[in-house]
């Protein structure tokens, strides 16, 4: 087989995987055990690619603001969304952070 058919055989398998799904899921009422679970995925998924982009520097975990400006930015946004919950305030003030950091060290 060759690589095009490789790939055709995977993208159709994965089109019959998902549509597996909403074909079967899709028009029935999920229940209430089901959906408490759901809310937190995509916080969490969030949190995981995020976390690593912060905390690790060349792949050790790095919290010192000198050499590694982005914690204290993230720092900075997570309060400031907590106390204002505004998206353009907190993306500002964590490049500000940053880039203030950047210039200091």
């Amino acid at each position: 087989m060759t690589n095009v058919g490789i790939i055709f055989a995977i993208g159709i398998g994965t089109y019959l995987l998902r549509l597996s799904f909403i074909g079967i899921v899709g028009d029935r009422v999920m229940p209430e055990w089901a959906l408490v679970p759901l809310r937190f995925v995509a916080p969490a998924v969030l949190a995981a690619l995020i976390a690593p982009a912060v905390l690790l520097n060349d792949g050790a975990l790095d919290l010192s603001p000198a050499s590694n400006p982005r914690a204290l930015a993230a720092l900075v946004a997570l309060l400031l969304a907590w106390k204002t919950r505004s998206v353009p305030v907190v993306i500002a003030a964590g490049l500000v952070t940053v880039w203030a950091l950047q210039a200091l060290f």
